[in-house]
């Protein structure tokens, strides 16, 4: 096999040096000889002990490890963090998740320079890890293969109450069968159509992983065999020169996107999705999703926007299956890792129940489930689910709440001071002020269980991809870098229109503009050093909140 990057390593032109690192390279066990004739494969796992989606990721390295060695190559594994959005909710962690993501992109391509492999397996189950590997391998173009970790079981699957739906709405009667429908009952990642599950997904759909693996569940055996073929798999492909950027082009990048629509896939691939392009040098504007949601139905009714689960997606034919269901709309000549096009490996699949996976006339909403809105409140953008709001709540004028960061606006609930008709606006929650974008799951909830069923929300902050309802985030530009949003002032006339694609607040030019001269955010204490450099560097989320150079 013809060595190629890692070869630099056992170069001996340099001597004396050449030979100190031979020396290392004996210290580990390994035969520098063998190592010299077989590629070295680099396994980026993010095994954590603390959050089910990836406690399980230890063994999958070792699955995919085994089919290195099978194929002909020598694994490497190390190791990267795995922040769990759900474990940092309600506290100040939740702001160091979504910087992380960039964290990971950094660590693994300087790592992956540093050390020299020939290629990666990329071992990731949740929110920002798999974006971050992913940008990654787009930054370094060497062969890169993704094996995820699955999705798990909620808890209701084993009640006997359970009634033929996972979705916490369907129990508003039985209070224990709710708690179960967001309890995790066994390691994978949390079994809605959160970001987590949303990312599995559209590493399937960009081709990025072997087909149909991606939504077999974490306790599946199957999960266990996928990991030795991606093993065997990344041999493979240093052999016939497959590079990430090969596969992830800007026509599976579309792909990706429509499968996000389809299957009602959380707003934070409006996040993800733009930073994957960046790192691609792509070109891929907010605006591109409106290009789509048109076209595009949401397929599938996977909560938060129906009854179904991953499980049942994955019953159904998965990732594959959705993609099937729409091959008349994707780029069909797509590279796969399996060295497949995708219209040929559509070819040979079906689809195993319409009642989750229907067909294209026969979708859950005639839209796709992620819609961008424009407006004077907006100018670079805003982002809703609009697969998870009630028709009634598409439409909606009403006076401002406005309230300065989450923590106000949940008083605000606790003291039932939130009326019926209101438009809550919470500012300073972006990725600079925020800082770090946090997930404003808490007010979410908050409005689930409040009773209220007219009451809208918008933020310059993100959601959980599991929320559901009216609730407009990632609005750019951020209130702290001068959006009009720091504008907007108590009983402010402010009108969401979904299906107009708009955000607007009954507000002239002018008053804007003096509003914001007059408007001072304010400050938070920042005590992490990362977190101030990634404040000073951080785009708008409107360009995927990346880490400008």
């Amino acid at each position: 096999m013809k060595k190629k990057r890692s070869m630099a390593i056992f170069d001996t032109s340099d001597f004396p040096i050449g030979l100190l690192r031979t020396g290392i390279c004996k210290g580990t066990g390994a035969d520098p000889e063998e190592l010299k004739e077989k590629p070295m494969i680099a396994v980026v796992n993010s095994h954590t002990e603390f959050n089910p989606g990836h406690m399980h990721l230890r063994e999958l390295a070792v699955r995919v490890k085994e089919g290195v060695h099978a194929a002909g190559g020598i694994p490497f594994e190390f190791n990267v963090p795995a922040p769990c959005d759900g474990m940092t909710e309600g506290h100040d962690g939740m702001r160091h998740v979504l910087p992380q993501r960039d964290l990971i992109a950094d660590m693994v391509e300087t790592y992956m320079h540093s050390m020299m492999f020939d290629a990666m397996v990329m071992v990731a189950g949740c929110d920002k890890i798999i974006p971050g590997m992913l940008m990654a391998a787009a930054r370094l173009d060497l062969p890169a293969i993704c094996i995820t970790g699955g999705p798990n079981s909620w808890h209701v699957r084993f009640l006997p109450s359970m009634k033929g739906s996972i979705d916490h709405k369907d129990y508003t009667t039985d209070g224990g069968a709710k708690l179960a429908s967001a309890t995790c009952a066994t390691c994978g990642s949390c079994e809605v159509m959160g970001t987590a599950n949303t990312l599995q997904c559209i590493v399937e759909a960009m081709g990025m992983c072997i087909p149909g693996s991606a939504n077999v569940p974490a306790f599946h055996s199957d999960k266990l065999l996928f990991a030795r073929k991606t093993g065997m798999r990344i041999v493979k492909m240093v052999e016939q020169g497959i590079t990430a950027r090969k596969i992830m082009t800007k026509e599976a990048l579309i792909n990706a996107l429509i499968v996000n629509l389809a299957i009602g896939g959380s707003t934070n691939a409006a996040l993800h999705l733009p930073a994957i392009a960046h790192n691609l040098g792509i070109d891929f504007p907010l605006s591109i999703f409106n290009e789509y949601n048109k076209k595009i139905p949401t397929l599938c009714s996977i909560s938060p926007s129906g009854p179904h689960g991953i499980i049942d997606l994955y019953k159904a034919g998965g990732t594959m299956g959705v993609m099937k269901a729409l091959q008349d709309d994707l780029n069909l000549d797509c590279m796969l890792v399996n060295g497949m096009k995708l219209g040929e490996m559509l070819g040979f699949l079906i689809t195993r129940d319409e009642t989750v996976i229907p067909p294209r006339e026969k979708a859950f909403r005639k839209e796709g489930s992620t819609a961008v809105l424009f407006g004077n409140l907006a100018p670079e953008g805003s982002v809703v689910k609009q697969s998870a709001v009630i028709p009634e709540m598409l439409k909606f004028t009403g006076p401002a709440r406005v309230f300065e960061s989450e923590h106000d606006a949940l008083a605000a609930y606790r003291d039932k001071s939130i009326q019926d008709g209101t438009v809550m606006v919470i500012r300073n929650e972006g990725p600079k002020a925020g800082p770090g974008m946090p997930e404003t799951l808490a007010i979410t909830l908050a409005m689930d269980v409040s009773g209220l069923k007219h009451v809208a929300m918008i933020t310059d902050g993100r959601f959980s991809g599991g929320s559901a309802g009216p609730c407009i985030g990632h609005i750019s530009p951020e209130a702290a870098d001068g959006g009009p949003l720091a504008a907007v002032r108590d009983g402010d006339e402010i009108t969401i229109d979904i299906p107009g694609r708009a955000l607007n607040v009954k507000l002239t030019d002018q008053e804007i503009k003096k509003r914001l001269a007059e408007y001072k955010p304010p400050k938070r204490e920042i005590q992490s050093s990362f977190m101030r450099r990634y404040v000073k560097n951080v785009s708008s989320a409107a360009k995927g909140a990346v880490l400008m150079e």
